[in-house]
Protein backbone atom coordinates (compact mmCIF):
# COMPACT_ATOMS: atom_id res chain seq x y z
CA UNK A 1 0.00 0.00 0.00
CA UNK A 2 0.95 3.53 -0.94
CA UNK A 3 0.70 5.45 2.01
CA UNK A 4 1.97 8.50 0.82
CA UNK A 5 -0.99 8.69 -1.56
CA UNK A 6 -3.10 8.82 0.92
CA UNK A 7 -4.95 12.37 0.76
CA UNK A 8 -7.48 13.50 3.35
CA UNK A 9 -7.66 16.25 5.75
CA UNK A 10 -9.98 17.22 8.60
CA UNK A 11 -11.38 20.44 6.54
CA UNK A 12 -14.30 21.35 4.07
CA UNK A 13 -12.50 20.21 1.39
CA UNK A 14 -12.95 16.35 1.95
CA UNK A 15 -15.13 16.58 4.79
CA UNK A 16 -18.28 18.94 4.53
CA UNK A 17 -22.25 19.82 5.38
CA UNK A 18 -24.37 19.29 2.24
CA UNK A 19 -27.54 20.25 4.35
CA UNK A 20 -28.51 20.33 8.15
CA UNK A 21 -27.36 16.95 9.64
CA UNK A 22 -26.07 15.41 6.48
CA UNK A 23 -22.67 15.83 5.83
CA UNK A 24 -19.78 14.30 2.77
CA UNK A 25 -16.54 12.69 3.52
CA UNK A 26 -14.16 12.13 0.97
CA UNK A 27 -10.70 10.32 0.48
CA UNK A 28 -8.41 9.86 -2.43
CA UNK A 29 -5.71 6.95 -2.66
CA UNK A 30 -3.49 5.51 -5.16
CA UNK A 31 -5.50 3.80 -8.38
CA UNK A 32 -5.95 0.55 -8.02
CA UNK A 33 -4.33 0.01 -4.81
CA UNK A 34 -7.29 -0.90 -2.65
CA UNK A 35 -9.83 -3.13 -2.49
CA UNK A 36 -11.94 -1.63 -0.08
CA UNK A 37 -11.85 1.38 2.14
CA UNK A 38 -14.22 1.51 5.75
CA UNK A 39 -14.84 4.64 7.51
CA UNK A 40 -15.02 4.36 11.54
CA UNK A 41 -16.98 6.99 13.32
CA UNK A 42 -18.07 7.85 16.38
CA UNK A 43 -19.86 10.97 18.73
CA UNK A 44 -16.77 12.41 19.79
CA UNK A 45 -18.07 13.77 23.83
CA UNK A 46 -19.76 10.48 24.73
CA UNK A 47 -17.73 8.22 25.75
CA UNK A 48 -17.93 4.06 24.98
CA UNK A 49 -18.24 4.30 29.01
CA UNK A 50 -21.76 5.72 28.64
CA UNK A 51 -23.06 4.96 25.43
CA UNK A 52 -21.83 3.12 22.42
CA UNK A 53 -22.13 4.99 19.81
CA UNK A 54 -19.41 3.36 17.05
CA UNK A 55 -20.11 3.00 14.06
CA UNK A 56 -19.12 1.88 10.21
CA UNK A 57 -19.75 1.94 6.88
CA UNK A 58 -18.11 1.36 3.62
CA UNK A 59 -17.31 3.88 1.33
CA UNK A 60 -17.97 4.26 -2.30
CA UNK A 61 -15.54 4.57 -4.94
CA UNK A 62 -17.04 7.68 -7.06
CA UNK A 63 -14.34 8.38 -9.44
CA UNK A 64 -10.82 6.92 -10.74
CA UNK A 65 -8.41 8.78 -13.10
CA UNK A 66 -5.01 7.42 -14.43
CA UNK A 67 -3.45 8.25 -10.96
CA UNK A 68 -6.41 8.22 -8.35
CA UNK A 69 -9.20 6.29 -6.84
CA UNK A 70 -11.44 8.63 -5.23
CA UNK A 71 -14.15 7.50 -2.73
CA UNK A 72 -16.29 9.24 -0.69
CA UNK A 73 -19.73 8.68 2.30
CA UNK A 74 -22.49 10.64 2.90
CA UNK A 75 -23.84 10.33 6.78
CA UNK A 76 -26.59 11.40 8.51
CA UNK A 77 -26.20 12.61 12.29
CA UNK A 78 -27.25 15.29 14.77
CA UNK A 79 -24.12 15.88 17.32
CA UNK A 80 -21.89 18.51 18.58
CA UNK A 81 -18.75 17.17 17.04
CA UNK A 82 -17.76 13.68 14.85
CA UNK A 83 -14.70 11.64 15.12
CA UNK A 84 -13.65 9.78 12.43
CA UNK A 85 -10.81 7.14 10.98
CA UNK A 86 -10.05 5.40 8.26
CA UNK A 87 -9.90 1.68 7.65
CA UNK A 88 -7.57 0.83 4.61
CA UNK A 89 -7.54 -2.81 3.26
CA UNK A 90 -5.37 -3.64 0.53
CA UNK A 91 -5.29 -7.39 -0.90
CA UNK A 92 -2.09 -8.35 1.32
CA UNK A 93 -2.18 -5.58 4.47
CA UNK A 94 -4.84 -2.96 6.24
CA UNK A 95 -3.51 0.23 7.59
CA UNK A 96 -5.83 2.13 10.04
CA UNK A 97 -5.80 6.86 8.98
CA UNK A 98 -7.08 9.09 11.22
CA UNK A 99 -5.28 12.60 12.22
CA UNK A 100 -3.19 12.94 9.74
CA UNK A 101 -0.92 9.06 11.00
CA UNK A 102 -1.20 5.62 9.82
CA UNK A 103 -1.79 3.18 12.30
CA UNK A 104 -1.53 -1.28 12.04
CA UNK A 105 -3.86 -1.29 14.56
CA UNK A 106 -7.89 0.15 14.94
CA UNK A 107 -7.89 3.59 16.70
CA UNK A 108 -9.28 3.39 19.87
CA UNK A 109 -8.28 6.89 21.70
CA UNK A 110 -10.14 9.83 20.07
CA UNK A 111 -7.19 11.87 19.97
CA UNK A 112 -5.92 9.98 16.70
CA UNK A 113 -9.36 10.46 14.80
CA UNK A 114 -10.45 13.22 12.47
CA UNK A 115 -11.97 15.72 13.65
CA UNK A 116 -15.83 16.92 12.44
CA UNK A 117 -17.48 19.72 14.46
CA UNK A 118 -20.95 20.28 13.21
CA UNK A 119 -22.41 23.34 13.43
CA UNK A 120 -19.00 25.04 12.26
CA UNK A 121 -19.22 22.50 8.87
CA UNK A 122 -22.66 23.97 8.36
CA UNK A 123 -22.24 27.13 9.13
CA UNK A 124 -19.74 27.15 6.20
CA UNK A 125 -21.75 25.18 3.64
CA UNK A 126 -21.68 25.70 0.50
CA UNK A 127 -24.58 27.26 -0.89
CA UNK A 128 -24.92 28.00 -4.86
CA UNK A 129 -28.66 29.01 -6.74
CA UNK A 130 -30.31 25.97 -7.23
CA UNK A 131 -31.76 27.03 -10.33
CA UNK A 132 -28.41 26.82 -11.97
CA UNK A 133 -27.85 23.00 -11.61
CA UNK A 134 -27.14 21.36 -15.20
CA UNK A 135 -28.52 24.82 -17.27
CA UNK A 136 -27.62 25.60 -20.22
CA UNK A 137 -25.57 28.35 -21.68
CA UNK A 138 -25.71 30.13 -24.27
CA UNK A 139 -22.48 32.55 -24.87
CA UNK A 140 -22.84 35.87 -26.72
CA UNK A 141 -20.37 38.29 -28.44
CA UNK A 142 -22.32 41.29 -28.50
CA UNK A 143 -20.85 43.29 -31.14
CA UNK A 144 -20.98 40.13 -33.59
CA UNK A 145 -24.22 38.32 -32.90
CA UNK A 146 -27.10 40.35 -34.21
CA UNK A 147 -27.47 44.61 -35.50
CA UNK A 148 -31.02 45.77 -35.19
CA UNK A 149 -29.99 47.96 -38.18
CA UNK A 150 -29.28 47.03 -41.05
CA UNK A 151 -25.60 45.88 -42.21
CA UNK A 152 -24.10 44.52 -45.46
CA UNK A 153 -23.54 41.10 -45.87
CA UNK A 154 -19.73 42.32 -46.86
CA UNK A 155 -18.82 43.86 -43.50
CA UNK A 156 -21.40 41.07 -41.30
CA UNK A 157 -19.92 38.05 -42.48
CA UNK A 158 -15.70 39.92 -42.84
CA UNK A 159 -13.50 36.73 -42.63
CA UNK A 160 -11.28 36.62 -40.82
CA UNK A 161 -11.69 39.33 -38.22
CA UNK A 162 -10.03 41.64 -36.55
CA UNK A 163 -10.14 42.97 -32.89
CA UNK A 164 -11.36 46.50 -33.93
CA UNK A 165 -13.57 46.03 -36.60
CA UNK A 166 -16.89 47.12 -35.71
CA UNK A 167 -20.03 45.33 -37.86
CA UNK A 168 -22.67 47.06 -35.68
CA UNK A 169 -23.82 43.97 -33.34
CA UNK A 170 -26.28 45.76 -30.24
CA UNK A 171 -28.54 45.16 -27.03
CA UNK A 172 -31.39 45.28 -29.52
CA UNK A 173 -30.29 43.26 -31.99
CA UNK A 174 -30.14 40.53 -29.22
CA UNK A 175 -33.34 41.13 -27.81
CA UNK A 176 -34.82 40.75 -31.37
CA UNK A 177 -33.19 37.08 -31.68
CA UNK A 178 -34.42 35.65 -28.51
CA UNK A 179 -36.63 33.61 -30.28
CA UNK A 180 -33.29 31.50 -31.34
CA UNK A 181 -32.19 31.00 -27.69
CA UNK A 182 -35.48 30.23 -26.87
CA UNK A 183 -36.33 27.97 -30.10
CA UNK A 184 -32.51 26.09 -29.24
CA UNK A 185 -33.92 25.82 -25.61
CA UNK A 186 -31.09 27.33 -23.97
CA UNK A 187 -31.59 28.60 -20.19
CA UNK A 188 -28.53 31.30 -19.75
CA UNK A 189 -27.60 33.79 -22.10
CA UNK A 190 -24.01 34.71 -20.77
CA UNK A 191 -22.89 38.05 -22.47
CA UNK A 192 -19.29 39.63 -22.57
CA UNK A 193 -18.39 43.03 -21.92
CA UNK A 194 -21.32 45.42 -22.79
CA UNK A 195 -20.18 48.54 -20.91
CA UNK A 196 -18.50 51.81 -22.11
CA UNK A 197 -15.06 50.97 -24.25
CA UNK A 198 -13.10 52.03 -27.32
CA UNK A 199 -12.79 48.61 -28.18
CA UNK A 200 -15.22 46.03 -29.85
CA UNK A 201 -14.82 43.39 -26.89
CA UNK A 202 -15.11 45.71 -24.28
CA UNK A 203 -12.16 44.40 -22.01
CA UNK A 204 -11.05 47.74 -21.45
CA UNK A 205 -13.98 49.46 -19.75
CA UNK A 206 -14.01 53.39 -19.22
CA UNK A 207 -16.74 53.32 -17.55
CA UNK A 208 -18.64 50.26 -15.59
CA UNK A 209 -22.27 52.35 -15.16
CA UNK A 210 -22.50 53.44 -18.86
CA UNK A 211 -23.72 50.81 -21.73
CA UNK A 212 -21.65 51.19 -24.50
CA UNK A 213 -23.43 53.88 -26.60
CA UNK A 214 -22.70 51.13 -29.68
CA UNK A 215 -24.71 48.60 -27.76
CA UNK A 216 -27.67 50.98 -26.23
CA UNK A 217 -28.62 51.92 -23.88
CA UNK A 218 -29.51 50.87 -19.89
CA UNK A 219 -32.90 50.83 -20.54
CA UNK A 220 -32.08 48.41 -23.83
CA UNK A 221 -30.54 46.33 -21.22
CA UNK A 222 -33.16 46.35 -19.01
CA UNK A 223 -35.95 45.31 -21.61
CA UNK A 224 -33.23 42.45 -22.37
CA UNK A 225 -33.47 40.84 -19.19
CA UNK A 226 -36.86 41.48 -18.39
CA UNK A 227 -38.23 39.80 -21.98
CA UNK A 228 -35.75 36.98 -21.30
CA UNK A 229 -37.05 36.47 -18.15
CA UNK A 230 -40.28 35.78 -19.53
CA UNK A 231 -39.23 33.26 -21.71
CA UNK A 232 -37.65 31.38 -18.94
CA UNK A 233 -33.60 32.68 -19.73
CA UNK A 234 -31.41 33.80 -17.09
CA UNK A 235 -28.98 36.65 -18.17
CA UNK A 236 -25.20 36.97 -16.88
CA UNK A 237 -22.91 39.84 -17.58
CA UNK A 238 -18.64 39.81 -17.43
CA UNK A 239 -16.87 41.13 -14.65
CA UNK A 240 -14.17 43.08 -15.14
CA UNK A 241 -12.92 43.94 -12.21
CA UNK A 242 -8.84 42.89 -12.51
CA UNK A 243 -8.05 45.59 -14.86
CA UNK A 244 -9.35 48.94 -16.57
CA UNK A 245 -8.99 50.93 -20.03
CA UNK A 246 -6.39 53.43 -19.57
CA UNK A 247 -9.12 56.23 -19.58
CA UNK A 248 -11.03 55.09 -16.71
CA UNK A 249 -10.95 57.76 -14.64
CA UNK A 250 -8.51 56.99 -11.90
CA UNK A 251 -5.85 56.09 -14.36
CA UNK A 252 -7.13 58.57 -16.05
CA UNK A 253 -5.85 60.84 -13.33
CA UNK A 254 -2.86 58.82 -12.69
CA UNK A 255 -2.08 60.04 -16.16
CA UNK A 256 -2.35 63.89 -15.67
CA UNK A 257 -1.22 63.90 -12.20
CA UNK A 258 0.96 61.58 -11.94
CA UNK A 259 3.09 61.18 -8.18
CA UNK A 260 0.26 63.73 -6.89
CA UNK A 261 -3.05 61.80 -7.86
CA UNK A 262 -5.32 60.79 -5.28
CA UNK A 263 -6.16 57.23 -7.20
CA UNK A 264 -2.19 56.40 -7.23
CA UNK A 265 -2.66 53.75 -4.82
CA UNK A 266 -5.09 51.92 -7.32
CA UNK A 267 -3.11 50.82 -9.73
CA UNK A 268 0.22 49.11 -9.50
CA UNK A 269 2.42 52.03 -10.56
CA UNK A 270 6.53 51.27 -10.85
CA UNK A 271 7.55 54.77 -11.59
CA UNK A 272 7.09 57.74 -13.74
CA UNK A 273 6.59 58.66 -16.42
CA UNK A 274 4.42 56.22 -17.82
CA UNK A 275 5.52 53.65 -20.67
CA UNK A 276 2.21 53.42 -22.62
CA UNK A 277 3.69 52.71 -26.28
CA UNK A 278 2.99 49.35 -27.91
CA UNK A 279 5.83 46.91 -28.42
CA UNK A 280 7.45 48.18 -24.62
CA UNK A 281 6.95 46.71 -21.97
CA UNK A 282 4.50 49.08 -19.21
CA UNK A 283 6.15 50.25 -16.17
CA UNK A 284 2.59 49.86 -14.19
CA UNK A 285 1.45 46.04 -14.05
CA UNK A 286 -1.47 45.62 -16.36
CA UNK A 287 -3.56 42.87 -17.97
CA UNK A 288 -0.55 40.41 -19.74
CA UNK A 289 1.72 43.53 -20.10
CA UNK A 290 -1.00 45.45 -22.60
CA UNK A 291 -0.44 48.81 -21.56
CA UNK A 292 -4.43 49.49 -22.61
CA UNK A 293 -5.43 47.01 -19.80
CA UNK A 294 -3.95 48.63 -16.20
CA UNK A 295 -4.37 46.00 -13.28
CA UNK A 296 -6.32 47.43 -10.33
CA UNK A 297 -4.72 46.68 -7.00
CA UNK A 298 -7.89 44.80 -5.11
CA UNK A 299 -6.35 45.00 -1.83
CA UNK A 300 -7.11 48.60 -1.86
CA UNK A 301 -10.51 49.25 -0.04
CA UNK A 302 -11.75 52.51 -2.09
CA UNK A 303 -11.07 49.90 -5.25
CA UNK A 304 -13.29 46.83 -3.38
CA UNK A 305 -16.25 49.34 -2.30
CA UNK A 306 -16.20 51.09 -6.41
CA UNK A 307 -16.65 47.52 -7.95
CA UNK A 308 -18.86 45.69 -4.99
CA UNK A 309 -20.84 48.51 -5.94
CA UNK A 310 -21.02 48.31 -9.66
CA UNK A 311 -21.84 44.23 -8.95
CA UNK A 312 -24.85 45.20 -7.18
CA UNK A 313 -26.11 47.90 -9.26
CA UNK A 314 -26.53 46.41 -12.00
CA UNK A 315 -28.20 43.26 -9.97
CA UNK A 316 -30.41 45.72 -9.13
CA UNK A 317 -31.00 47.87 -11.87
CA UNK A 318 -31.41 45.43 -14.52
CA UNK A 319 -32.45 42.33 -12.38
CA UNK A 320 -29.11 40.28 -14.12
CA UNK A 321 -28.44 36.82 -12.35
CA UNK A 322 -25.11 36.84 -12.32
CA UNK A 323 -21.47 37.79 -12.70
CA UNK A 324 -18.80 35.43 -15.18
CA UNK A 325 -15.74 37.40 -13.41
CA UNK A 326 -12.56 38.19 -15.81
CA UNK A 327 -9.42 37.07 -15.17
CA UNK A 328 -10.52 36.27 -11.45
CA UNK A 329 -7.42 34.09 -10.65
CA UNK A 330 -5.48 36.70 -10.62
CA UNK A 331 -7.20 38.72 -7.91
CA UNK A 332 -7.19 38.22 -4.95
CA UNK A 333 -8.93 35.54 -2.56
CA UNK A 334 -9.92 38.16 -0.21
CA UNK A 335 -11.58 40.87 -2.50
CA UNK A 336 -13.67 37.39 -3.65
CA UNK A 337 -14.82 36.68 0.12
CA UNK A 338 -16.03 40.44 0.21
CA UNK A 339 -17.23 40.56 -2.95
CA UNK A 340 -19.30 37.30 -2.51
CA UNK A 341 -20.53 38.00 1.21
CA UNK A 342 -21.89 41.30 0.06
CA UNK A 343 -23.56 40.11 -3.47
CA UNK A 344 -25.38 36.96 -1.56
CA UNK A 345 -26.37 38.95 1.56
CA UNK A 346 -28.77 40.73 -0.41
CA UNK A 347 -29.28 38.66 -3.46
CA UNK A 348 -28.55 34.91 -2.51
CA UNK A 349 -29.66 33.25 -6.36
CA UNK A 350 -27.21 35.54 -8.01
CA UNK A 351 -24.44 32.89 -9.69
CA UNK A 352 -20.75 33.80 -9.57
CA UNK A 353 -18.72 32.41 -11.70
CA UNK A 354 -14.81 32.63 -12.18
CA UNK A 355 -12.58 32.86 -15.11
CA UNK A 356 -9.89 30.24 -14.52
CA UNK A 357 -8.16 27.81 -16.59
CA UNK A 358 -6.48 25.42 -14.48
CA UNK A 359 -8.12 23.71 -11.48
CA UNK A 360 -9.35 26.38 -8.82
CA UNK A 361 -9.90 24.55 -5.98
CA UNK A 362 -8.48 27.65 -3.15
CA UNK A 363 -11.36 29.84 -5.04
CA UNK A 364 -13.91 26.83 -4.85
CA UNK A 365 -14.17 26.69 -1.08
CA UNK A 366 -18.00 28.24 -0.60
CA UNK A 367 -16.74 31.36 0.47
CA UNK A 368 -15.55 32.80 -3.27
CA UNK A 369 -17.11 31.56 -7.00
CA UNK A 370 -20.00 29.33 -7.53
CA UNK A 371 -18.16 27.55 -9.83
CA UNK A 372 -15.81 27.99 -13.03
CA UNK A 373 -15.87 28.06 -16.65
CA UNK A 374 -14.32 24.22 -17.20
CA UNK A 375 -11.30 24.32 -19.21
CA UNK A 376 -10.37 21.04 -18.14
CA UNK A 377 -13.53 19.81 -19.79
CA UNK A 378 -12.22 21.26 -22.66
CA UNK A 379 -9.17 20.25 -22.70
CA UNK A 380 -10.34 16.70 -22.43
CA UNK A 381 -12.05 17.15 -25.31
CA UNK A 382 -9.66 18.84 -27.73
CA UNK A 383 -7.35 16.31 -26.35
CA UNK A 384 -9.41 13.17 -28.03
CA UNK A 385 -10.75 14.75 -30.90
CA UNK A 386 -8.75 17.59 -32.00
CA UNK A 387 -4.89 17.03 -30.95
CA UNK A 388 -5.72 12.95 -30.31
CA UNK A 389 -3.00 12.69 -28.09
CA UNK A 390 -5.68 10.76 -25.64
CA UNK A 391 -6.44 7.56 -25.44
CA UNK A 392 -10.20 6.64 -24.86
CA UNK A 393 -9.06 5.51 -21.14
CA UNK A 394 -7.14 8.52 -20.99
CA UNK A 395 -9.96 10.98 -22.17
CA UNK A 396 -12.29 9.24 -19.66
CA UNK A 397 -9.83 9.71 -16.68
CA UNK A 398 -9.32 13.40 -17.56
CA UNK A 399 -13.31 13.42 -16.99
CA UNK A 400 -12.69 11.32 -13.48
CA UNK A 401 -10.26 13.71 -12.28
CA UNK A 402 -13.14 16.72 -12.44
CA UNK A 403 -15.22 15.01 -11.05
CA UNK A 404 -12.89 13.41 -8.48
CA UNK A 405 -11.52 16.84 -6.88
CA UNK A 406 -14.45 19.59 -7.03
CA UNK A 407 -17.12 20.35 -4.38
CA UNK A 408 -20.22 17.80 -4.68
CA UNK A 409 -22.24 20.79 -5.10
CA UNK A 410 -19.80 22.54 -7.78
CA UNK A 411 -20.15 19.64 -9.89
CA UNK A 412 -23.30 20.12 -11.58
CA UNK A 413 -22.60 24.02 -11.68
CA UNK A 414 -19.76 23.64 -14.25
CA UNK A 415 -19.52 25.91 -17.26
CA UNK A 416 -18.33 23.07 -19.74
CA UNK A 417 -17.20 24.58 -22.94
CA UNK A 418 -15.42 23.36 -26.30
CA UNK A 419 -14.87 26.95 -27.39
CA UNK A 420 -14.77 30.90 -26.42
CA UNK A 421 -14.08 33.93 -27.28
CA UNK A 422 -10.40 33.38 -26.07
CA UNK A 423 -10.40 30.02 -27.95
CA UNK A 424 -10.10 29.05 -32.09
CA UNK A 425 -13.76 27.45 -33.01
CA UNK A 426 -13.69 24.08 -32.10
CA UNK A 427 -15.08 23.18 -35.60
CA UNK A 428 -12.00 24.87 -37.00
CA UNK A 429 -9.54 22.96 -34.92
CA UNK A 430 -10.86 20.04 -35.86
CA UNK A 431 -10.95 20.47 -39.62
CA UNK A 432 -14.50 21.07 -39.70
CA UNK A 433 -14.98 17.26 -39.50
CA UNK A 434 -19.36 17.53 -38.46
CA UNK A 435 -19.04 13.95 -37.16
CA UNK A 436 -16.65 15.23 -34.38
CA UNK A 437 -18.12 17.89 -34.02
CA UNK A 438 -21.66 16.07 -33.33
CA UNK A 439 -19.45 14.38 -31.02
CA UNK A 440 -17.73 16.77 -28.95
CA UNK A 441 -22.04 18.63 -28.56
CA UNK A 442 -23.06 15.28 -27.21
CA UNK A 443 -20.03 14.61 -25.04
CA UNK A 444 -20.99 18.53 -23.44
CA UNK A 445 -25.02 18.21 -23.26
CA UNK A 446 -24.81 14.63 -22.51
CA UNK A 447 -22.99 15.23 -19.65
CA UNK A 448 -23.68 16.95 -16.00
CA UNK A 449 -22.91 20.50 -15.48
CA UNK A 450 -23.43 23.94 -17.79
CA UNK A 451 -22.77 23.35 -20.80
CA UNK A 452 -21.70 26.45 -22.46
CA UNK A 453 -22.71 26.50 -26.22
CA UNK A 454 -20.49 29.36 -28.25
CA UNK A 455 -23.17 31.49 -30.04
CA UNK A 456 -22.55 30.26 -33.95
CA UNK A 457 -21.22 26.83 -33.06
CA UNK A 458 -24.94 25.17 -33.42
CA UNK A 459 -24.76 26.26 -37.58
CA UNK A 460 -21.63 25.25 -37.62
CA UNK A 461 -19.65 28.66 -37.81
CA UNK A 462 -15.99 28.80 -38.85
CA UNK A 463 -13.13 30.93 -37.30
CA UNK A 464 -9.69 30.77 -36.53
CA UNK A 465 -7.87 31.94 -32.66
CA UNK A 466 -8.84 34.92 -31.07
CA UNK A 467 -10.12 37.35 -32.43
CA UNK A 468 -10.74 35.04 -35.90
CA UNK A 469 -13.41 33.22 -33.45
CA UNK A 470 -15.36 36.37 -33.05
CA UNK A 471 -16.95 36.49 -36.62
CA UNK A 472 -20.86 38.03 -37.17
CA UNK A 473 -23.49 35.28 -36.64
CA UNK A 474 -24.63 33.03 -38.96
CA UNK A 475 -28.24 34.60 -40.16
CA UNK A 476 -28.04 34.31 -43.16
CA UNK A 477 -29.36 30.41 -43.92
CA UNK A 478 -26.77 29.83 -47.06
CA UNK A 479 -24.03 30.29 -44.33
CA UNK A 480 -26.12 28.02 -42.02
CA UNK A 481 -25.96 23.84 -41.24
CA UNK A 482 -29.18 23.27 -40.39
CA UNK A 483 -28.65 19.54 -40.13
CA UNK A 484 -25.88 20.90 -36.94
CA UNK A 485 -28.57 22.85 -36.12
CA UNK A 486 -31.24 19.93 -35.74
CA UNK A 487 -28.74 17.98 -33.69
CA UNK A 488 -27.92 20.45 -31.28
CA UNK A 489 -31.88 21.17 -30.75
CA UNK A 490 -31.91 17.28 -30.62
CA UNK A 491 -29.63 17.14 -28.22
CA UNK A 492 -31.18 19.40 -25.68
CA UNK A 493 -34.28 17.91 -26.01
CA UNK A 494 -32.93 14.64 -25.05
CA UNK A 495 -31.03 16.52 -22.09
CA UNK A 496 -34.10 17.77 -20.71
CA UNK A 497 -36.38 14.95 -21.30
CA UNK A 498 -34.31 12.44 -19.79
CA UNK A 499 -32.98 14.08 -17.13
CA UNK A 500 -31.47 10.55 -15.56
CA UNK A 501 -29.05 10.66 -18.48
CA UNK A 502 -27.00 13.57 -16.23
CA UNK A 503 -26.94 11.57 -12.97
CA UNK A 504 -22.84 11.26 -12.27
CA UNK A 505 -23.22 8.42 -9.54
CA UNK A 506 -23.25 4.56 -9.47
CA UNK A 507 -22.06 4.36 -12.71
CA UNK A 508 -20.67 1.33 -15.11
CA UNK A 509 -17.92 2.77 -17.16
CA UNK A 510 -15.86 0.46 -19.55
CA UNK A 511 -13.96 1.83 -21.79
CA UNK A 512 -12.33 -0.12 -25.28
CA UNK A 513 -8.82 1.68 -26.52
CA UNK A 514 -8.77 -0.73 -29.39
CA UNK A 515 -12.09 0.14 -30.89
CA UNK A 516 -12.12 3.60 -28.97
CA UNK A 517 -16.09 2.71 -27.48
CA UNK A 518 -16.32 4.65 -24.18
CA UNK A 519 -19.89 3.15 -22.35
CA UNK A 520 -21.50 4.10 -19.61
CA UNK A 521 -24.13 2.65 -18.05
CA UNK A 522 -26.88 4.59 -16.12
CA UNK A 523 -29.95 3.52 -13.85
CA UNK A 524 -31.92 3.84 -16.10
CA UNK A 525 -29.92 4.96 -19.18
CA UNK A 526 -26.89 3.66 -21.56
CA UNK A 527 -24.52 5.82 -23.55
CA UNK A 528 -22.19 4.63 -25.89
CA UNK A 529 -19.31 7.07 -27.46
CA UNK A 530 -17.17 5.83 -30.47
CA UNK A 531 -14.20 7.84 -30.50
CA UNK A 532 -12.67 6.83 -33.57
CA UNK A 533 -13.38 7.25 -37.43
CA UNK A 534 -14.30 3.38 -37.93
CA UNK A 535 -17.25 1.58 -37.74
CA UNK A 536 -17.60 -0.92 -34.82
CA UNK A 537 -20.61 -3.56 -34.27
CA UNK A 538 -22.03 -3.73 -30.71
CA UNK A 539 -24.47 -6.18 -30.06
CA UNK A 540 -26.03 -5.30 -27.31
CA UNK A 541 -27.88 -2.25 -29.84
CA UNK A 542 -29.35 -4.26 -32.50
CA UNK A 543 -33.22 -3.05 -32.58
CA UNK A 544 -32.81 -0.71 -30.01
CA UNK A 545 -34.10 3.39 -30.31
CA UNK A 546 -31.53 5.71 -30.34
CA UNK A 547 -32.63 8.61 -27.98
CA UNK A 548 -31.23 11.38 -30.41
CA UNK A 549 -32.46 10.56 -33.79
CA UNK A 550 -35.50 8.20 -32.77
CA UNK A 551 -33.33 5.64 -35.34
CA UNK A 552 -33.69 1.99 -35.14
CA UNK A 553 -30.14 0.42 -34.70
CA UNK A 554 -28.97 -2.46 -36.44
CA UNK A 555 -25.90 -2.88 -34.23
CA UNK A 556 -23.54 -0.83 -36.09
CA UNK A 557 -21.95 2.33 -34.63
CA UNK A 558 -20.48 4.35 -36.98
CA UNK A 559 -17.19 6.47 -36.45
CA UNK A 560 -16.91 9.31 -34.58
CA UNK A 561 -20.67 8.34 -33.37
CA UNK A 562 -22.90 8.37 -30.10
CA UNK A 563 -25.95 6.00 -29.29
CA UNK A 564 -28.46 6.75 -26.39
CA UNK A 565 -30.99 4.43 -25.19
CA UNK A 566 -33.31 3.44 -21.76
CA UNK A 567 -33.02 0.74 -20.44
Amino acid sequence: MELSSIIHSANKRYAYALDKDTFLIRIRTKKDDLTKVILHYQDKYLTTLKIDTRKEIEMVKYASDGISDYYEITLNFHLVCLRYFFELVASDETYYFGNERFFKNPIEDIDYMFDLPQTLREEEMYIVPSWAKNKIIYQIFPSRFSSSEDVSEEIWYKAPIGHMDNIGGNLRGIIDRLDHMKELNIDVIYMTPIFKSPSSHKYDIVDYYTIDPSFGSKEDLIELVDKAHKLGIKIVLDGVFNHTSRDFFAFKDIRENEEKSKYLDWYYIDSFPLIMEWGKKPNFKCFSYFCGMPKLKEDNPSVRRYFIDVAKYWIKEAKIDGWRLDVADEIAHSFWREFRSEIKKEFPDTLIIGEVWHYADDFLDGDEWDTVMNYDFFFAVRGLLKEERSTVTEFYQELSRIKGKVHYRVYPLLWNLLDSHDTERFYNGINYDKRKMKLAAAFQLLSPGMPLIYYGDEYGMHGGKDPDSRRGMYWDKKYQDLELYDWYRNLISVRKTHEGILDYTDLDVQTDDVTGLLRIEKKDYVILYNTKDSEIFIDELKLKMELITGAISDGYMEGYSVFVYKK
